[in-house]
C-alpha cells in the first residue's frame, strides 16, 4: 500500500492522482483541520470524475508531529511520498521547523520500524548548495550556511540530513529538489499566490530569477524514481531557469492583463522589509514582507537538472506552456 503525506498540498494532491490512475487505493494523511477542497480543484483540472477518485482515498487522521498517529497511519503500509512541508520565504517559525525537522525525523522513524520498502522525501532547490562564480548549482554544491539563507532553506536542509540519517540504518529512500513548483492547487497559497496576484493586476516585478518546474513534471518523476532501484541519491528537478520579470509576463499574457513595467531592486525591498519587520514587532502583526523575503525575492540562482534528464531521458513541459495551462484553468473556473 502507498502513503502519502502532505496529500491536500500542491504536490501531494497532484501525486495523488497520478498514483490513482493505476493504483485503486491509496492512503493520504491529513490533519483534522484540514480541507480537501483545493484537492477537487486538481482533479477537476485533469477532466476526472472527482467524487469517484476521492472514494479511492484512504484518509487517516495523522500529524506528521504526532508519532502516535503515525503508528496507526503507517499500519500495512510499504511504500511512503513525504510531501508534507510548510513553505515560507518569511522569517523562520516553530511550526515551520518542527514540521519540515522533526517531522520528517518522525517519518523516518516509523519507515525504518515497519520496514518500508521505499521512501521519496520531497525536499527543494532552497536546500542545494549556492554557486560560485555564477555557475549552475547541481546536486554536489556544497551547502553553506551564509546570510542568504532564509529559515526555510534551513529547515529543508535539516530535514534532508533525517533522511541521510536514515538511509545510513538501511533505510531505501530518495530525495527530490523541486524549483518552484508551478501548478492548479485550488488554494491562493505558496506558488499560487502568484498567479492570483497577476490575475488581479501587478505594475511591480524584482530583479530575482531562479529554476522553475511544473508539478506534473515533479510528481511523474517521483513516480519514475520510486519504481527504479535507485536508493541513496538526489536529484534536482528543474525545468527551466527564469527570471521573475518573463514568469509574470508570461502570467499576465495568460491572464490577458497587462504585463508588470516596474522594476524594485534590492536595495527599496530590503529597506521596506526592515521597516516592516519593525512595525510588527511594535503593534504586534506578521508582515507582508520582511528582509528575508526581500532578500529572497531579489536573489538569482541557476540550477542544473542534468542528472535526472539522464536518468531517465526525461523531456520537461516548458514553463510558458505550464502558466498557459494553470492561467486557462483558472479563467475556466470563473466562468
Amino acid at each position: 500500500m502507498i502513503l502519502v503525506t502532505g496529500a491536500t498540498g500542491l504536490i501531494g494532491g497532484h501525486l495523488l492522482w497520478y498514483l490513482l490512475q493505476t493504483n485503486d487505493k491509496i492512503v493520504a494523511i491529513r490533519r483534522k483541520t484540514s480541507s480537501i477542497d483545493g484537492l477537487k480543484s486538481i482533479f477537476s483540472f485533469y477532466k476526472s470524475d472527482v467524487e469517484a477518485l476521492l472514494q479511492k482515498i484512504e484518509w487517516r487522521e495523522a500529524d506528521v508531529l504526532d508519532i502516535d498517529s503515525l503508528v496507526l497511519a503507517f499500519r500495512n503500509v510499504d511504500i511512503v511520498y513525504h510531501c508534507a512541508a510548510v513553505v515560507s520565504l518569511s522569517s523562520g517559525s516553530e511550526t515551520m521547523t518542527d514540521t519540515n525537522v522533526s517531522g520528517t525525523k518522525n517519518i523516518v522513524e516509523l519507515a525504518l520500524q515497519q520496514n518500508i520498502s521505499k521512501l521519496c522525501y520531497v525536499s527543494s532547490i532552497a536546500a542545494c548548495g549556492q554557486s560560485v562564480d555564477d555557475n549552475y548549482i547541481d546536486e554536489n554544491t556544497n551547502w553553506k550556511n551564509t546570510d542568504n539563507r532564509n529559515a526555510y532553506s534551513r529547515s529543508k536542509y535539516y530535514a534532508e540530513l533525517e533522511i541521510w540519517k536514515g538511509i545510513e540504518r538501511g533505510l531505501k529512500a530518495v530525495i527530490v529538489n523541486p524549483g518552484v513548483v508551478l501548478g492548479v492547487s485550488g488554494t491562493q497559497t505558496g506558488s499560487s499566490q502568484i498567479f492570483f496576484q497577476v490575475k488581479k493586476g501587478l505594475a511591480f516585478y524584482t530583479s530575482g530569477g531562479t529554476g522553475y518546474i511544473d508539478v506534473r513534471d515533479v510528481v511523474k518523476l517521483m513516480i519514475l524514481l520510486l519504481s527504479s532501484e535507485i536508493s541513496g541519491q538526489r536529484f534536482i528537478l528543474v525545468s527551466e531557469n527564469c527570471n521573475t520579470k518573463k514568469i509574470l509576463n508570461w502570467m499576465a499574457d495568460g491572464f490577458g492583463k497587462k504585463r508588470p513595467k516596474i522594476l524594485i531592486s534590492k536595495r527599496p525591498l530590503m529597506l521596506l522589509g526592515t521597516i516592516s519587520e519593525f512595525a510588527g514587532q511594535v503593534f504586534k502583526f506578521k508582515p507582508l514582507i520582511d528582509r528575508s523575503m526581500a532578500r529572497s525575492v531579489s536573489h538569482r540562482e541557476k540550477y542544473s537538472n542534468n542528472k535526472i534528464k539522464l536518468e531517465f531521458n526525461y523531456e520537461f513541459i516548458p514553463i510558458k506552456t505550464c502558466i498557459a495551462d494553470v492561467c486557462g484553468f483558472m479563467k475556466m473556473e470563473d466562468k
